[in-house]
This record gives C-alpha cells, structure tokens and sequence, in this order.
C-alpha cells in the first residue's frame, strides 16, 4: 500500500523567514522532526512547502509557521503543538480601513499604556497575543480564545478599557462559578 504526500504551501513575510529557519536551522529542524513533515523555505521569496505523509501533522506545521509569520515566537507558537490550543488572526484593517493613523490608534488601544490592555487579556483570558503589522494573532484553548476576542473587538469598536477588563472578569467568575456547580 503507497502512502500520500500531503502538502501545504504558505508565503511568509520576509522578516519572519529567519524566525521560522531559527539559528542554524534550529527551529525548522525542531518542526520538521515533532511533526515528521519537510520544510522547504525558500528565502528570497518566503515560499513555504510543508509535506508529509499525515495530513493532520502538516495541518499542524502550516498552523505553527503561521503563528510565527503573524508576529510569535517560536516557543509561543510550539504551543500549538498541544490539541486543545487553536489559532486565531484578527485584520485590524476590517475595522480600520487603510488608515495608518487609525490602525496605529487600534493598535496603542489593545496594547494599552506600559502594555496593561495586552497584558490583562492575556492573563485573564489565559491566551497568548501578538500584534503584529495590521494584525492581532490569538493562541489559546477555544473558549479563552473567544473570550480574548470579544474583549479585543470591544476595544476596537471604542468600549473604554474599563470596561473591557470588568467584562473579562466577570466571565472568569461566572465561568469560576459554572465549574463549581458542575464539577461537584
């Protein structure tokens, strides 16, 4: 019985090419020997070609090297690894338009002052974020990472920052809650 190659091309931004190679092909190597798939950079053009014999397994790289060309770093976006953590990618330009001055003012409001709007969704929605050019890549469980982006589209649509974090906290409660009574 012959066994099929699966394949999975991607076009990477060329700063994130080196990030996805890693320090004498470290992080390549790392990917392709988890996953027993084949990476093929091509570096001038940030072609990307996974292959593979389980479809799952490339589905999982090309997932992985997605996270890293949305702004992660390696070790963030490994987490994909794991079966229960999803990646999510939200287009500030939907919202924005072509703005520059507008996607910088969306991009300063979920990143907040010192980095507190980041960091509160992070810790209370227990998920990963990165921002990265027009972009707010999310790693996280299902429903941590539907948490973290209806806060994220809340700042985005203007809710004060406030208002934001008591919406998060009150669903951490209510799940808090929920578990209780459903796990006794």
């Amino acid at each position: 019985m012959s066994s099929d190659v699966h394949s999975r091309k991607l076009t990477l931004y060329p700063d994130r090419i080196g990030v996805l190679i890693g320090k004498e092909g470290s992080v390549k190597k790392k990917l392709e020997d988890l996953l027993s798939v084949s990476i093929d950079v091509n570096s001038t053009t940030g072609e990307v070609l996974i292959r593979g014999e389980d479809p799952e397994k490339v589905m999982k790289a090309s997932q992985i090297i997605e996270a890293i060309n949305y702004g992660f770093s390696p070790e963030r976006a490994f987490s994909l690894l794991s079966d229960d953590q999803i990646f999510h990618v939200i287009d500030l330009s939907a919202y924005v338009g072509k703005s520059i001055k507008d996607l910088k003012r969306v991009k300063g409001r979920i990143i907040g002052e010192k980095g507190k709007a980041r960091r509160v969704i992070e810790e209370t929605a227990k998920v990963q974020l990165s921002i990265y050019r027009h972009y707010v890549a999310i790693i996280g469980s299902f429903s941590d990472v539907l948490l973290a982006d209806e806060a994220i589209r809340r700042l985005i649509k203007g809710s004060p920052h406030k208002a934001v974090y008591n919406f998060l906290f009150a669903e951490r409660r209510r799940e808090k809650f929920r578990k209780m009574f459903l796990w006794e």
